[in-house]
């Protein structure tokens, strides 16, 4: 372990500190100042963001470090930033909501660290292990935030429903890595590449390896037929626990993908980008399907999580730096449109109840025009309607379909849009076209609705501008 090894890694060493100082500080932090709490982790994310800006890596440069299971690379310094950016916005959204809850406690912004932490090491993963500690410590930190209202039925049970499939889910893709190993005898990705490639190793132990990673990669992600976790840990976590899971933790499952199948498995491209088209296939309509006829504003986009996660799949299957790029701006555009979409959940809940039914936005416009309008743009984003981000983010991920020769899927893709464009929309004409069941305004601290205004408003410049950040990804795959 050398000085320059140590810095590659910064970032993630100045994380696990500040979590470990978080932790510790809380102790004895009162609950009235419980903002201090709030305010040290916002304060890492931002210095964790310089610290990573300050040695990023031009494009097409790579640095491992640690015998080779550590990788810094544009790639994963882009996906860490918007990391960052992506929690920090979740905090600010957290802090109002468990306030609300009686839950506004350090274990929060602790737990929320060390799941970032998790997503760093995932990102920067090029060993097998690398690849299995962070995918475990991510995991470990979100089943407990979603039991972080002990005192609630639904959440207890959504917790313990996240824990049994998130450990089969992690079982599954550990048997495919030491079938992996067993075939080429490494655990470093860039080794298992090369074995591949050169047609050493058993191809049947390969094969199946490769289904089970497949397999463990769905759960994670939440790709039909391995969903049914997700509408019920969205539906019990707290909404602000919901906010978290629906959007930082897809940062990392994209890089958990491109590791494992790109950087270690790509030899095997032809077996797993038919495997991936089938999930593509089923995600893209079951989910939007079974969206329609949800009343649950929370199962409703947790349904369509798990149609835009076949989108996101879909940029994988194309196995070209393009397609790669697609799927990462996609990913990215949906962990801001998801965050925004919760972010309104959270506006019009109250201390008594979620407002977590779809009749609970009858009349928003007339309560609160501009929460409205910025709802409206993120649920357009969500649909995939022109000039707003999510239709740019669809039409990267398509092309790339169309450019792997799956035609068959980008059609499909465009009529799913359709489909899922009705419960969308369904919201807007709630918020605008029917009456209020109460005409008090909605009232927020001024940081969540600063918040929410940059978020909403990004929806639409990213979409008009998109051309910047559909280059940056594009760079982390030159």
């Amino acid at each position: 372990m050398t000085i320059a090894e140590l810095q590659l890694a910064l970032p993630e060493i100045f994380v696990l500190s500040m979590a470990c100082v978080v932790l510790i500080a809380d102790l004895f932090i009162s609950d009235e100042r419980r903002g201090l709490t709030h305010l040290l982790a916002l304060l890492t994310l931002v210095f964790a963001a310089i610290l990573t800006l300050r040695v990023m890596l031009p494009a097409g440069e790579v640095a491992y470090a640690f015998s080779d299971t550590f990788i810094r690379d544009r790639f994963g310094d882009v996906l860490k930033v918007f990391s960052y950016v992506i929690l920090a916005g979740v905090f600010v959204y957290a802090k109002h909501s468990l306030r609300q809850a009686d839950l506004f406690k350090g274990e929060f912004y602790t737990l929320s660290l060390f799941a970032l932490l998790g997503v760093m090491v995932l990102i920067s993963a090029s060993n097998m292990i690398t690849v299995y500690l962070g995918l475990e410590l991510l995991a470990l930190s979100t089943y407990a935030l979603v039991a972080l209202d002990r005192d609630s039925k639904f959440g207890s049970e959504a917790a313990m429903k996240y824990f049994v499939l998130g450990s089969l889910a992690s079982g599954m893709l550990l048997y495919g890595m030491s079938l992996i190993y067993g075939a080429t005898g490494s655990l470093e990705l860039a080794a298992i590449s090369q074995s591949v490639a050169g047609g050493l190793g058993d191809s049947m132990i390969l094969t199946f390896g490769l289904v089970f990673i497949v397999i463990g990669i769905a759960f994670k992600i939440g790709a039909v037929p391995f969903h049914m976790w997700v509408p019920d840990v969205y539906h019990g976590a707290p909404v602000a626990i919901t906010t978290l899971i629906s959007s930082l933790p897809k940062l990392a499952y994209l890089a958990l993908a491109i590791r494992l199948l790109d950087n270690g498995l790509i030899g095997l491209h032809e077996d797993w980008k038919n495997m991936l088209a089938i999930l593509v296939a089923l995600s893209l309509v079951i989910g939007n399907v079974i969206a329609i006829a949800q009343t649950n504003i929370k199962r409703m986009l947790a349904y369509s999580t798990i149609s835009h996660m076949g989108f996101m799949l879909m940029g994988v299957i194309a196995g070209t730096a393009a397609g790669y790029s697609a799927a990462m701006f996609y990913t990215i555009s949906y962990a801001i449109m998801s965050a925004g979409a919760f972010a309104v959940v959270i506006l019009v809940s109250t201390a008594e109840r979620e407002a977590d039914q779809l009749e609970d936005y009858k009349g928003l416009a007339k309560r609160n025009p501009w929460h409205a309008l910025l709802m409206l743009m993120i649920m357009f984003s969500l649909a995939g309607v022109p000039v707003f981000l999510g239709f740019f983010a669809k039409w990267q991920v398509i092309a790339a379909a169309l450019s792997a020769g799956f035609v068959w899927l980008a059609i499909l893709g465009v009529i799913t849009s359709v489909i899922g464009a009705f419960y969308y929309l369904r919201i807007v004409k709630l918020m605008y076209f029917d009456e209020p069941d109460e005409a008090k305004a909605i009232e927020a601290p001024v940081d969540f609705r600063a918040m929410l205004a940059v978020n909403g408003v990004a929806v639409l410049g990213l979409g008009l501008f998109s051309g910047g950040l559909i280059s940056l990804c594009v760079s982390a795959f030159v």
